[in-house]
């Protein structure tokens, strides 16, 4: 089969033809219909040699839905033809957050060396996906592919950063997102969805900003030097109840303290390696800060409920498996506006 796969440090990802997968004891063979393209992707091929934690070659895509080609010796739950959601943030199954359905948080994963398909495992950016348990797969029920598959973590990772501020989010309160892109878009059509705050869009790409207009930000801002200054006379010099960074760089951690209400609420979601300072003086009163990671199996289901009613849908750019590394160059270059996606059997 054909794989887009990571293989050599610094170099750019490849598209390699690899041996078709085949499911043992408990494990579901995909047909891949879509993988998710993500900036985190472009991160792990970042890393330097002497910190990079996986094996390598390694197929990306940790976002992915596929059709049920196989199933392995003794899976019960799906059948051959089911159209499905991989679950990506695999864990052990069996310690305490697990047993909450937070695999996200899975105590043993590195103990054990569990990884996420894409992140570690071989991923979904090719014609097939070996899916460790039937536990990590969610039925579409008739959501379309290329629509759904984004979802699995765009909109999954703000949905889990949001459903924890959702107390602060009351009538009158203000929610600010930084970065309007792949997750971005998709946290305000949650916000609007889920609260009724005022959410202000900060992005420093005019083309962003207009999307995040497009999908119900109330305010647009462009994130410069001024960003905080501007959404704090938008909020009449109160701030934001709840900050959602999605960059997560030096710049925009900043804007994210300096934006924050009392008594607020500050999530770092973006990778960009900004840390931002807590203590007396650092912050107003009471403000908390916390960088989540994916979110719970249960919350991928309430998030594919919201697409099936029509509350959230996410912009998509489709590319074949061969225009894979086309769609990696064009998202670092910052000229995706939504999420792109792959079709490996399209």
């Amino acid at each position: 089969m054909k794989a887009l796969q990571y293989r050599t440090i610094g170099a750019a990802p490849e598209v390699v033809t690899v041996p078709d997968p085949e499911p043992g004891p408990g494990q579901v063979l995909l047909k891949v219909t879509a993988a998710g393209v993500c900036h985190s992707d472009i991160a792990v091929m970042s890393w330097p040699a002497e910190s990079f934690p996986y094996d390598l070659p390694l197929t990306l895509g940790h976002e992915g839905v596929g059709t049920v080609a196989a199933l392995g010796a003794g899976v019960t739950g799906v059948q051959e033809g089911d159209s499905v959601a991989v679950y990506g943030p695999w864990g052990c199954g069996t310690c305490a957050k697990c047993a909450e359905g937070k695999e996200n948080y899975c105590l043993r994963a590195a103990e054990l060396g569990i990884h996420p398909p894409g992140l570690g495992a071989p991923g979904a950016m090719a014609e097939y996906l070996l899916v460790d348990d039937v536990r990590h797969l969610i039925p579409l029920d008739g959501l379309d592919p290329v629509a759904a598959v984004p979802l699995t973590d765009a909109g999954l990772t703000p949905y889990h950063a949001i459903k924890r501020a959702l107390p602060k989010l009351v009538p009158g309160s203000t929610a600010v997102v930084i970065g309007t892109g792949g997750l971005g878009h998709v946290a305000i059509q949650l916000l609007r969805a889920m609260t009724s705050a005022r959410v202000i869009a900060l992005d420093l790409s005019e083309d962003k900003l207009r999307l995040a207009r497009e999908v119900g930000a109330h305010e647009a801002v462009l994130s410069d030097a001024n960003a905080a200054a501007v959404v704090r006379e938008l909020t009449g010099g109160i701030g934001a109840e709840a900050v959602f960074d999605f960059v997560g760089a030096e710049p925009t951690v900043r804007t994210a303290g300096a934006v924050a209400a009392v008594e607020g609420e500050v999530a770092i979601v973006g990778i960009g390696g900004g840390a931002l300072p807590v203590g007396f003086g650092h912050l107003p009163f009471e403000v908390s800060v916390h960088a989540p990671y994916w979110g719970s199996r249960s919350e991928l289901v309430e998030v594919l409920a919201l697409a099936r009613s029509g509350a959230v849908s996410v912009h998509t750019e489709t590319f074949s498996l061969d225009e894979a590394p086309l769609a990696y160059e064009r998202l670092h270059a910052g000229k995706i506006n939504g999420r792109a996606v792959i079709l490996p059997n399209g």
